[in-house]
């Protein structure tokens, strides 16, 4: 995925005149040290920003991009940590790893493309980076690329029309990893871009309080939403990217759009409240939405909700108790089962 370090790293080096290698993870299937979407960027004095993972695989990497940074050509490899490729690693991780490592010239043309994905996720647009890799049975030519906002405006080159495209974005918006796909006898790599997803706390208690401090850690953006200004505050949530006082839970989402990428965790202080916030949420865009309490306040929960005219399939999108079964107990341990369960849904979002 390109996020804002790729870019401001990209950039800088590009007004430079500096030619890179940039190395991404595109799929990783069994145990592997990396993520999909994981980079790595080499320059010509073999200086390098990011990781993919460390060991053999980051050492084989580096020796591809050398090879780009020389010939120009990007490259595509495959490495088995199953067998002969791993043989040299102490521990044997047991998966496969595809790796495309891309030759960025430093040509106005690249760099216009770059800055407006800077610019991008600078105010948290989305958006989709696509770059063209030629014939499927040909070697990896000079790579035109093209950025797609979400508003439909296009930076760089795309030659294959406005029907190619949409295509190749339907398919990457099931993934945040990047895709490699081909279309019409052709490679395309396409990478979604974006700001972290936005976990939102509704409630800012004790276990908002360790939520909001772990699901930073595992990149996440994190908003705390009460209507305590004793609880939500900078010195509860120093951390916390934005903190909002609310006037009153009835009106908890005025100024505030959840979409796909919107996390929602309700842990409010009781349960008047909880139903409160829940008939608001289950009327959004929002990927996850999680409750705190037990089964019981979740079957009554639920029979108030049916009864004010949400279908099954509102109902469903509820996830309570909330949290992976880890007999946890203190607040800290909650928000670990928590933060667990948000990861595991994210992951989900990949596939």
């Amino acid at each position: 995925m390109l996020i804002s370090w790729t870019v401001d790293t990209i950039c800088p080096l590009l007004e430079k005149g500096e030619h890179l290698a940039m190395a991404t993870v595109i799929s990783k299937s069994g145990s592997a040290p990396c993520l999909a979407g994981s980079k790595l960027i080499l320059l010509d004095d073999d200086a390098s920003f990011g990781t993919i993972g460390g060991g053999v695989l980051e050492a084989e990497a580096l020796r591809q991009a050398r090879k780009v940074l020389s010939t120009g050509i990007s490259r595509h490899f495959t490495f088995d940590l199953t067998g002969r490729d791993a043989a040299s690693m102490a521990m044997i991780c047991g998966g496969r790893v595809e790796v495309f490592v891309e030759h960025l010239a430093a040509d106005p043309a690249t760099l216009q493309v770059f800055k407006e994905l800077g610019r991008a996720l600078a105010e948290g647009e989305k958006c989709f980076l696509v770059s063209d890799l030629g014939p499927a049975d040909a070697g990896l030519p000079t790579i035109e690329r093209c950025l797609l906002n979400s508003k439909g405006q296009l930076t760089g080159t795309f030659a294959h029309g406005s029907d190619a495209l949409a295509t190749l974005v339907e398919r990457a918006k099931r993934s945040i990893y990047p895709l490699l796909t081909d279309l019409a006898g052709r490679r395309f790599l396409v990478e979604r871009c974006f700001s972290p997803s936005k976990v939102w706390l509704f409630g800012a208690g004790h276990v908002a309080q360790c939520v909001a401090e772990l699901v930073q850690r595992v990149e996440f953006q994190v908003g705390v939403l009460d209507d305590r200004p004793e609880f939500a505050n900078r010195e509860r949530f120093p951390t916390a990217d934005e903190v909002r006082v609310l006037a009153s839970f009835d009106r908890c989402l005025e100024h505030l759009e959840l979409d796909a990428d919107s996390y929602a965790i309700i842990v409010t202080r009781g349960h008047t409240h909880d139903l409160t916030v829940l008939e608001q949420v289950l009327r959004t865009q929002a990927g996850y939405l999680g409750l705190l309490g037990s089964r019981k306040k979740i079957h009554e929960i639920r029979k108030a909700l049916a009864a004010s005219g949400f279908a099954q399939e509102d109902l469903e999108r509820i996830h309570c108790p909330i949290g992976l079964d880890i007999d946890a107990e203190t607040p800290g341990e909650i928000a670990f089962s928590i933060v667990a369960e948000l990861i595991q849904a994210r992951a989900g979002k990949r596939l």
